[in-house]
C-alpha cells in the first residue's frame, strides 16, 4: 500500500504590477518564505510567482498552482484594497469553489489592532478543490502579524493568527498533516484529530 505524501506544498503568489516589472525587489514572497521556514516543523516545498495586478493573470495563476502543481495551500500578498487594480479578491473568488470567510474577518481583527485602515481590506479565503487560498496584506510586517497574530509580553496569545486554524483545514480538505514550532504558532486542532508529536 502506498503511503500518502506527507509534504505540505504551498504557493506563494506575489502581486505587484511595479515589483514585477522591475520597478523595485518583490518582498512578499520572500517575507511569507522567511516565517514559513521558522513556523513549519513538518516537511514543507514552495512554489512562488510573481505577477502584476492583472484578473485574469492572477485567476490562470491559482488555477495552476491548485490544479496543475498541487498545492495543498496558496497565499498571496497585494492587491486586496479598494483601488481600481486591486482585484486579488475577484480573482480568488472566480476561481473558488468554496468561500472560507472567516479567515478574511480573522485578518482584518488582527490588522485593526495597528492600523484603522485595516477595514479597506478585501482580503478574503477560499477553497479550490483540495486546495486552500488565503489572500494576505501587502506589507511583510503585516503578513506575520496576520498569519502569527499578537502576543502579549510574556508570549501568551493576545488574539491568534490565522495559521492557527490552517493546518487542521488542511486535514479536513484532505491534505498532509502539518505540525508547527509553537514558539512561533500553535496549530490548534480538536483532541480527535491530534496525532502524537514526531
Amino acid at each position: 500500500m502506498q503511503m500518502k505524501d506527507e509534504t505540505l506544498r504551498i504557493g506563494l503568489v506575489s502581486i505587484s504590477d511595479r515589483a514585477s516589472g522591475g520597478v523595485y525587489q518583490d518582498e512578499g514572497v520572500p517575507a511569507m518564505q522567511a516565517w514559513f521556514a521558522a513556523a513549519l516543523s513538518s516537511p514543507w516545498e514552495m512554489e512562488s510567482r510573481l505577477i502584476p495586478d492583472e484578473q485574469d493573470v492572477i485567476e490562470r495563476t491559482l488555477i495552476e498552482l491548485c490544479d496543475t502543481a498541487g498545492c495543498h495551500l496558496v497565499l498571496t500578498t497585494g492587491g486586496t484594497g479598494p483601488a481600481p487594480r486591486d482585484v486579488t479578491p475577484e480573482a480568488t473568488m472566480a476561481v473558488a469553489d468554496r468561500l472560507m470567510p472567516g479567515f478574511g474577518e480573522q485578518m482584518r481583527q488582527i490588522s485593526l489592532n495597528f492600523v484603522p485602515t485595516a477595514i479597506l481590506s478585501r482580503q478574503v479565503g477560499a477553497i479550490r478543490g483540495c486546495t486552500l487560498i488565503l489572500n494576505l496584506p501587502g506589507q511583510p510586517k503585516s503578513i506575520r502579524e496576520t498569519l502569527e497574530g499578537l502576543k502579549d509580553e510574556q508570549g501568551g496569545v493576545k488574539v491568534s493568527g490565522i495559521f492557527a486554524a490552517v493546518p487542521y483545514c488542511i486535514d479536513l480538505i484532505g491534505g498532509p498533516y502539518i505540525e508547527t514550532n509553537d514558539a512561533v504558532v500553535a496549530a490548534f486542532r480538536p483532541k480527535s484529530a491530534r496525532r502524537p508529536r514526531t
